[in-house]
């Protein structure tokens, strides 16, 4: 009877460290997957950028040294959430350039409120498969801008179209790509610092 006590008592044992065991991976696999998750972000943007994945345009350092005789329309579109203030346009609606020549257009802003307002913008182009083929030197993308009350900003964006997009057969004959931006507002406010004067009666000593 002892040894079946015994038998029973170590079975229940070992089910509790399974049961255990079992608890603790699942926390660890939660775990794993909310990081993942955060970090799937940047990643996913990065990946973007890199393959110009979803109309994201390429970010480079260096201009094309090869220019093509033949041309392309190059729309600009402006956009705003409803929650930001501000006049956001394309200073030109549309240029025609060179397949491969460098070109440097400029966007403004305005904040139209009474108050210092903040935002952030983010950008696509289409076709989408073009993306992979639109080239930024420089541009005011996913760099927080606050602008005064009234006050105007220039945004340049410094661009062109590689080569290669005559060599895509999806896009050979493609006419124009539009670049597209949407500023979204963040929250630019400062907490209000607490008070360093002391409360009457205290750090003078006095009771």
């Amino acid at each position: 009877m002892t040894e079946e006590k015994q038998t029973v008592s170590n079975g229940t044992g070992q089910k509790q460290r399974s049961n255990r065991v079992v608890a603790t991976a699942c926390v660890a696999f939660f775990a794993a997957m909310v990081g993942a998750a955060y970090a799937s972000v940047p990643l996913y943007r990065l990946f973007c950028q890199v393959t110009g994945y979803g109309g994201t345009t390429q970010r480079v350092e260096q201009m094309s040294d090869v220019i093509l005789d033949k041309t392309i329309n190059v729309r600009f579109d402006a956009n705003t959430s409803g929650a930001l203030p501000w006049d956001f346009k394309p200073k030109q609606r549309q240029v025609t350039i060179r397949i491969g020549e460098t070109k440097q257009i400029s966007y403004e802003g305005r904040n139209v409120a009474s108050m210092p307002t903040s935002g952030r913008a983010t950008f696509n182009v289409t076709p989408e498969r073009a993306g992979a083929y639109f080239n930024k030197v420089q541009c005011f993308c996913f760099t927080d801008t606050t602008l005064q009350p009234g006050e105007d900003m220039d945004m340049p964006v410094v661009f062109f179209v590689d080569p290669e997009i005559v060599n895509d057969p999806d896009l050979k004959d493609l006419k124009t790509i539009t670049l597209s931006y949407t500023f979204f507002p963040i929250d630019k406010r400062q907490p209000v610092a607490q008070s360093a004067k002391p409360a009457a009666g205290e750090g003078n000593g006095n009771l």
